[in-house]
């Protein structure tokens, strides 16, 4: 797992346009499951453009300490493998 939100936006900045599996925790034991596109990143937060056939929003942001809490988990998809950040 990534150490600083500095090493997790670097992480993040390369993947920009990649396809994503988005696991957030949604309150009271519940997952939130969601498939998109990394669309942005900024000095505190990344936009991630859902898809919208399965979405009623087009849009989500996170900070990066939600993933440096595990609050929020990205999966990377490529070519049939998935890439968590922070494992490499």
């Amino acid at each position: 797992m990534a150490k600083t939100l500095v090493e997790i936006k670097q992480g993040l900045d390369c993947r920009i346009g990649k396809r994503l599996k988005l696991t957030a925790n949604g309150g009271r034991r519940k997952t939130v499951e969601r498939f998109g596109t990394l669309a942005e990143t900024y000095p505190a937060v990344f936009i991630v453009a859902l898809d919208q056939d399965e979405n009623a929003f087009e849009r989500v942001s996170y900070s990066y300490a939600d993933i440096l809490t595990e609050t929020v988990e990205l999966n990377f998809i490529e070519d049939r493998n998935a890439i968590a950040v922070g494992e490499q």
